[in-house]
């Protein structure tokens, strides 16, 4: 077996013996209403948590340039660019082979 496959055994098996644990917890056990809060605030704790990771970052990046300044850049890169092929510059002469000695 590969090491990824290892890895997705121990997943499904820890999984499984996790739903099997907390549905022992949950009808089980007298823990059923703590349970069932701890529950719903890891839930909204966690969506909670992610969207104030998402309005921070878009809080704290800078905007994206206009689209008109990219525009821009790029007809100025193609001008510089059209503009240095249009210099020709001279062929080189191929170079003469010296005196093959025999």
């Amino acid at each position: 077996m590969s090491k990824d496959q290892t890895i997705g055994a121990l997943i499904l098996v820890g999984s499984v013996a996790g739903i099997i644990i907390y549905a022992w917890l949950l009808f089980l056990t007298t823990f059923d209403l703590a349970l069932l809060k701890l529950t719903g605030l890891i839930a909204v704790g966690g969506v909670l948590g992610i969207l104030a990771w998402i309005g921070y970052t878009l809080a704290t990046t800078p905007p994206p340039a206009p689209i008109e300044d990219i525009e821009r850049e790029l007809e100025k890169d193609l001008q510089t660019k059209t503009e240095s092929t249009t210099v020709t510059a001279e062929p080189e002469k191929p170079k003469e082979e010296t005196a093959k000695k025999p």
